[in-house]
């Protein structure tokens, strides 16, 4: 017996010589609000005192479905702690240690985290779940620890109840005006499972750059990717370019790569190819597809151009051969097919188009994009997939399967929840990251138009509009960065954030518990989280000058 008590006295010792306290002299610690700076906001969040600490002796315990969150969990608290915090099998559980857990009967995408000073519970429908569940316990640790350790690292005494508003949270990239390393990409990836969002649409085709590889048509990047100078700044006319040869693409090992780390943090890839317009690098690669208006070429400049793709078999034939190519590399249940900004000069002018009209006994030559889209969708719906497009694929008569992304401002989205179909809130008028968020003068350069955070915040992506029935066809939201102005990484992550913060909890959290001044305590915590990952960030939202500027910016847009 007494050889117990002397074991038992020595197992204490090296805990309090390990932490510097014992478990129990963590019981009763007073936490303050200010220990709860999570964002996007919980759906129910109850505060304790008392906390966790973060020790040698930490164990986590999974069964085999959470091997890979528990892989992350371990990683994640090992570098905060300084500590080696390993996995245990979950039949090995011992007292204070973290448990992730499976139980159906949760809401999808919904988790429960419960901490107390001797165990956390972290609790999912399924892994995706447990996963949000991670990244809520991520910010309830010092944002330092996000690349150092801390001494004394603990957890503040929680319990939350949380599943998401919308099944749609997302972001956009535009990689064809310019493109970026697969390194950023991975990158961006983090911040949008930082932000508990599970939806990056990848832009990968443009007029000024086709940016993937397409092995049975190889032109597309020999000669697609690219572009012999770029226009410099806004100088349309008179024109000026820069005299540099710009180009690049993604290869499809590439592509693997990037697919199989957005699955890792449980984001779906939706990958994006432009028709019918937006096409001029696909027609300078196979210019048999036009309207025979060339020569084509990459074009240098930005705006919306009349070459389109012509509405003839060859167009049809070569689009579901990319699409195929593009279905193998993306699981994605939606394809995007673009279907914006597509004049129809060209179709009016074209005795061939004109022919197709008056085959398909169609109106005119918005029905023709109609039937072209339509075309589009069937192909894609017998191979088990979904088109997404903007809302543009409106006009003419929507296809019968299609989802409709409302981007010039709301009544897209409208219009296409009244007729039974869904949608993806973007609205230029508040979700467009490419414009500016400051009228402060040394911004960088960017495309116009003024989106300050607290804009962003106050979007309720279900338009008053809607009927309750209505209403359910509402998806979510995304934020678009467009990247004409864009030449840099630093300049992307600059105009994302901290917008994406924004959107994350107006896609996440419930409309009548958002408030600005609360978010905007809780984003100051979350700078400092950026600062310690290394992104580089506005901060306007922080600076009470500029805030009162970019109010009166606000009141003279309004006038």
């Amino acid at each position: 017996m007494k050889k117990i008590v002397s074991f038992l006295c020595l197992v204490t010792l090296l805990v309090a010589c390990d932490s510097g306290k014992t478990y129990e002299e963590y019981k009763d610690v007073e936490n303050t609000e200010a220990d709860y700076p999570i964002i996007p906001l919980p759906k129910k969040m109850e505060t304790a005192n008392g906390r966790f600490l973060i020790d040698g002796e930490t164990k986590i315990y999974a069964g085999d479905k959470l091997e890979q969150e528990a892989d992350l969990l371990a990683e994640m608290l090992s570098t905060a702690s300084g500590k080696s915090i390993s996995q245990k099998a979950k039949e090995d559980k011992k007292a204070h240690g973290i448990f992730l857990n499976l139980d159906e009967k949760l809401e999808e995408e919904g988790y429960t985290l419960n901490v107390t000073y001797d165990k956390i519970e972290i609790t999912g429908k399924n892994a995706k779940g447990v996963f949000y569940g991670i990244q809520s316990l991520r910010m309830l640790m010092p944002p330092q620890t996000e690349t150092e350790a801390v001494s004394e690292l603990s957890i503040p005494a929680v319990s939350i109840e949380d599943a998401p508003r919308y099944v749609y949270r997302g972001m956009h990239l535009d990689v064809g005006r310019h493109m970026f390393p697969v390194d950023f990409i991975k990158k961006y990836i983090d911040l949008l499972a930082l932000h508990k969002m599970n939806r990056f649409h990848w832009h990968l085709t443009e007029d000024q750059g086709w940016r993937i590889e397409i092995k049975k048509y190889p032109k597309l990047t020999e000669i697609g990717s690219v572009r012999k100078e770029t226009m410099v700044k806004k100088n349309f006319d008179p024109y000026k370019g820069d005299g540099e040869e710009y180009g690049g693409f993604y290869t499809q090992e590439e592509v693997k790569e990037v697919v199989a780390y957005a699955q890792e943090n449980h984001i779906v890839i939706i990958p994006e190819i432009e028709m019918p317009g937006h096409a001029r690098a696909a027609l300078a690669a196979y210019p048999e597809l036009g309207n025979d208006t060339g020569p084509y070429e990459v074009a240098t400049t930005w705006g919306v151009f009349d070459q389109i793709y012509a509405p003839k078999e060859e167009t049809f034939e070569f689009l579901e051969n990319v699409l195929l190519e593009v279905m193998e590399l993306f699981p994605s249940e939606y394809i995007h097919i673009g279907g914006d900004e597509a004049p129809k000069t060209e179709w009016e002018n074209s005795a061939q188009a004109q022919k197709v009209i008056k085959r398909e006994g169609l109106e005119n030559e918005h029905e023709l994009q109609s039937y072209f889209i339509q075309r589009m969708e069937k192909f894609l719906n017998k191979h088990g997939r979904q088109i997404i497009g903007w809302d543009e694929i409106l006009e003419g008569g929507l296809a019968p399967n299609a989802t409709v992304m409302s981007w010039r401002g709301s009544q897209g989205g409208i219009d296409a929840a009244k007729q039974g179909h869904d949608v993806v809130m973007t609205p230029n008028t508040h979700l467009y990251f490419d414009y500016y968020q400051s009228k402060d003068e040394g911004e960088p350069f960017g495309i116009g138009g003024f989106i300050p955070v607290e804009k962003v915040y106050s979007l309720n992506p279900t338009p008053k509009e809607l009927s309750k029935e209505e209403a359910k066809h509402i998806l979510g939201a995304q934020g678009n960065i467009w990247t004409e102005y864009m030449k840099t990484t630093d300049h992307v992550e600059y105009m994302a954030l901290p917008r994406m913060s924004a959107l994350a909890e107006v896609s996440w959290t419930p409309q009548d518990k958002k408030d600005w001044e609360d978010f905007k305590s809780r984003l100051e915590v979350l700078a400092k989280r950026y600062d310690a990952l290394g992104y580089n960030y506005a901060t306007h939202v922080f600076e009470e000058g500029v805030n009162k500027n970019n109010e009166e910016g606000k009141e003279k847009e309004a006038e």
